[in-house]
């Protein structure tokens, strides 16, 4: 028999596992049902049966969290529209100055910084009521900042809009992993965050009509659209903890058998066929160490980065692009929707396309190449002649830019376990990948418009960047799948088990020698 690793966990962990081999080691005895009848938890449901199932919690999560993310990604980003509709001429910011850069950059700094605390906090409440208070909170900061009259005002405002919407995508992203196995998850994913591609239609578009508004009751365009676009996130929050299912243990519109079964299939996801992993553990320090200190979660951050610097300079600045090729401000708003619609349409057919053929990492790979071509067009092409070829060219940047972010989320949720250790690892990448932001915000200058070649240069160098690192995680995931796999070729499972008890092996998670990567 050939040697096998010993990752034996400490006493401690061995005492934090002990309730979760309970909960697996439950699944097959008969429970009351949420409706009061009692039915066998372990029963077989055939393919088609399933299917049923998943369908159940599709239509129930997936709209729900999309409609969420479109609220907060228009909350987050309206300020492009906001600046437009005349932000900057009535709070006396200097069109040619950095304060409107430094507005947008400001949300970023205590965004970053509180996403893994966040999900820390989410791991150790219901979900649901979590996501409530932060949408209820970042929808009063929004309404109130139709009251703003001084630039130091607006930076307040940003700062606290950073504060209470941190939470909410790494939140989001992390509950739909306890729902879906890896190979499923991206495609619902996806659907999640096309809110954000289509959120850039949708504000241009509301925008549009907001700005009728302006002049009425004495406030300007651009604060009727904080306003109106504040209060829909406090109205959602007051119902969408009733709504939103936490997890499929305690999930009331399925019976308990479909519980069950939902909760069995995820415990046996480790992507080799043998061994287990778990999402029922309560999170504990170790988990906590585990999530920070994955060295291959700092690698993909790089590739995160590819999307964020592009994607929040171009979202905040696209209205202004397309303004200074000679299109009026309100045509200039409509003119951004057939372009996020693209990214949206993109975004989905990369999406179900990796999903089908469980693979990540070329998808990655495909959308920074098209995002690549079309930041080398935007800096060729000389702004602002061929008005229509630089629209055009913004299409891919756009598509390029959006598709290849749910695919490097998928990808890192699918290489972490327990889920304590990937709830941490998931805000570490999203909160670090956001800082991101703080540079795409800062790019677009105003005193280059409307050539930004340093935005676009700089977009351009991010994401071949991104493709670079992409090739190092790749080749990490698979040096270790090949030593995992030599390992199950030369030693029985029964032998692999006998070096290990079953609750090492759950907390093992992603260390666990049956454990496979995600290509």
């Amino acid at each position: 028999m050939a040697d096998i690793p010993h990752e034996y966990a400490t006493d401690d962990v061995k005492k934090d596992v002990v309730g979760d081999e309970k909960k697996i080691e439950n699944v097959g005895e008969k429970t009351p049902s949420s409706d009061g009848e009692v039915e066998a938890a372990a029963v077989d449901f055939t393919e088609a049966e399933g299917r049923r199932i998943l369908s159940k919690v599709d239509y129930r999560l997936v709209p729900t969290l999309a409609l969420l993310y479109l609220v907060a990604f228009v909350d987050r980003s309206n300020i492009g529209n906001a600046k437009i509709a005349g932000l900057t001429e009535d709070l006396h910011m200097p069109a040619k100055s950095l304060q409107y850069n430094t507005a947008v950059t400001l949300f970023f700094v205590p965004y970053t910084l509180l996403e893994v605390p966040s999900n820390i906090v989410l791991k150790m409440m219901r979900p649901s009521h979590w996501i409530a208070i932060l949408m209820f909170s970042w929808g009063l900061v929004m309404t109130l900042m139709c009251l703003i009259n001084s630039y130091s005002g607006l930076l307040a405002a940003r700062w606290f809009l950073g504060v209470t919407e941190s939470g909410f995508f790494p939140a989001a992203t992390f509950l739909l992993t306890l729902w879906y196995r890896r190979y499923e998850v991206q495609r619902r994913m996806a659907v999640f965050y096309v809110a954000a591609s289509l959120s850039g239609a949708f504000s241009g578009l509301l925008a549009y009509g907001i700005q009728s508004l302006d002049g009425r009751s004495g406030l300007s365009g651009w604060q009727w659209i904080f306003l109106i676009e504040g209060l829909v996130p406090v109205a959602l929050a007051l119902v969408i903890w009733k709504v939103l299912p936490d997890s499929p243990e305690t999930a009331k519109f399925l019976t308990q058998a479909e519980r069950d079964y939902l909760v069995r299939r995820l415990a046996e996801e480790t992507g080799s066929g043998h061994g287990k992993v778990t999402n029922q553990d309560k999170i504990q320090k170790h988990h906590i160490i585990a999530g920070l200190s994955d060295w291959k979660v700092w690698a993909a951050i790089p590739i995160f980065w590819g999307n964020t610097v592009g994607v929040y300079g171009f979202t905040a600045t696209v209205p202004t692009v397309i303004q200074g090729l000679g299109y009026s401000s309100a045509n200039a708003q409509l003119l951004t929707i057939p372009i996020y619609v693209f990214a949206a349409i993109v975004t989905l057919i990369f999406a179900f396309w990796s999903d089908y053929v469980h693979i990540r990492s070329w998808f990655i790979i495909g959308g920074y190449v098209m995002a690549s071509c079309g930041f080398i067009a935007q800096l060729a092409i000389p702004h602002p002649k061929w008005p229509g070829l630089t629209y055009g060219f913004l299409f891919p940047v756009a598509g390029g830019l959006y598709c290849p972010f749910i695919c490097l989320v998928s990808w890192i949720a699918n290489s972490l376990a327990p889920s304590s250790k990937r709830a941490v690892g998931m805000a570490l990448l999203i909160a670090v990948g956001n800082m991101g932001g703080i540079m795409g915000s800062n790019i677009y200058m105003g005193r280059e418009l409307p050539k930004y070649q340093t935005g676009f240069g700089v977009s351009l160098g991010m994401c071949l960047l991104a493709i670079i690192m992409t090739f190092v995680v790749r080749s990490a995931y698979a040096r270790e799948n090949e030593k995992r796999a030599k390992l199950l070729q030369e030693n029985t499972e029964d032998e692999i088990r006998s070096r290990y008890t079953e609750q090492q092996l759950l907390d093992l998670g992603d260390r666990s020698p049956f454990f496979k990567y995600t290509l």
